[in-house]
């Protein structure tokens, strides 16, 4: 049915289509609109036999997650940035104990300073918790990728965070086709644990494993990792097949045949980067877009063939990794190692700053003519505003905490005078 909605209501009506057993929530900007919606639909009566959990932090939404999915029933939360990090050990123990807890991550800056605005530092600052990690172009992708997130999760054995531009999507209005609770029921079975605790039948989950054991442990949650890229291949065909929509997968290729030069790209600025290259291409540019929909697991085979022999590859990245460099780009360069291919990672987008065709243009333009001197770029950069702090610095040292604060206010106030 096609509806004009807000990201957030197409979210939880998707989640709510999947029949979770327990929905655990805590409000934080910008994905309160989805449980607040879930909420709504349970106390209504649309979802029926479900718990819905109003929780007291971040930190108890996991914690009750992993409960109610150890008991055994289909489970589902969300959060963003700084209650991302709160989750943080939740996170990684619902991993550890193969729990197939879906998660939406309304992807947001982390501060301080603070920020509520969207990058992706939160979610890539998870990326070896052992979830697998799935981001969406648009609210239509965030909608399916919510309902393959279910199959994918129970059919694996881990969890699964679903990773949306916080309100970039959550908080836009557009036409989302929501597929009939019929449809969804004939692709997304009732839950069935594979192992759950039942008083019955007493077992221990997440007991202390020790040095004999432990990386035994460890190969097998890779194990899974890896048998996750081909079965998000199998549940995103079977679901395109459904609905005709082109939604999930590993990865998604756009105008890439014949390209001189190819971006990788995460989430929704996927969207610009298409309207720029289509521009791009009337003038005899011709410009290829990978966008990256499984970041954990990272499909290497996949990547290495969509770049195939294009010798120019740029990583628009919304996150960086400090005292490193890029966080997607190495792995792409992995991908195709052993090839002439040159990958380089452009920071654009941090703490909301506007990614624009402008802003492709320019990346494009580095590109194609050799001026990328340097592995990373930072795009878009105000240099009258840097450079009027590091010159207001030089030769002074400034310690951590307010008093390099203020100096750097004052940088401001004088840039905008």
């Amino acid at each position: 049915m096609l509806k004009q909605i807000e990201g957030s209501l197409g979210i939880a009506e998707a989640v709510a289509l999947c029949r979770p057993g327990a929905v655990c929530a805590y409000p934080i900007s910008p994905q309160t609109h989805i449980v607040e919606n879930v909420g709504k639909l349970v106390k209504q009566g649309t979802l029926k036999d479900c718990e819905f959990i109003n929780v007291e932090s971040e930190f108890a939404a996991i914690s009750v997650s992993i409960g109610a999915s150890a008991g055994g029933v289909r489970t589902y939360t969300a959060t963003a940035s700084q209650g991302l990090l709160y989750m943080t050990e939740g996170v990684y123990n619902a991993s550890g104990l193969g729990l197939p807890i879906v998660m939406t991550v309304a992807s947001r800056a982390i501060g301080a300073p603070i920020n509520i605005w969207n990058d992706h530092s939160d979610s890539l600052s998870q990326r070896d918790s052992g979830w697998l990690q799935l981001f969406c172009e648009s609210n239509q992708d965030a909608l399916d990728t919510h309902i393959m997130a279910f199959k994918i999760a129970e059919t694996v054995g881990l969890p699964v965070m679903v990773c949306m531009d916080g309100f970039v999507l959550t908080h836009a209005f557009e036409r989302l086709d929501v597929p009939s609770q019929e449809m969804i029921d004939s692709f997304l079975p009732p839950y069935e644990p594979k192992e759950y605790l039942d008083p019955k039948e007493p077992i221990s989950m997440g007991a202390m494993v020790g040095p004999e054991a432990f990386t035994e442990v460890r190969l097998l949650q890779q194990r899974k990792m890896v048998k996750a890229l081909q079965v998000i291949e199998d549940v995103t065909k079977e679901y395109r097949a459904l609905t005709g929509r082109n939604s999930g997968g590993l990865l998604d290729c756009y105008n890439c045949e014949n390209a001189d030069l190819k971006l990788v790209i995460l989430g929704s600025s996927v969207g610009t980067a298409k309207d720029a290259v289509d521009e791009l291409k009337k003038k005899g540019i011709n410009v290829g877009i990978i966008s990256l929909k499984s970041y954990r697991p990272f499909p290497y085979e996949a990547m290495r063939a969509a770049i195939g022999d294009t010798k120019k590859v740029v990583c628009l990245e919304r996150a960086f990794s400090f005292g490193a460099r890029g966080i997607i780009c190495p792995e792409v360069k992995r991908a195709v190692e052993g090839t002439d291919t040159k990958v380089y990672t452009a920071i654009a987008g941090l703490g909301g700053r506007a990614i624009l065709g402008s802003t492709i243009d320019n990346i494009v333009d580095y590109a194609l003519n050799d001026k990328f001197t340097e592995e990373v770029t930072w795009v878009d950069v105000d240099h009258k505003v840097l450079n009027n702090y590091l010159q207001s610095a030089e030769g002074v040292t400034f310690p951590e905490g307010p008093i390099a604060d203020s100096a750097l206010k004052d940088s401001l106030r004088n840039v905008r005078a």
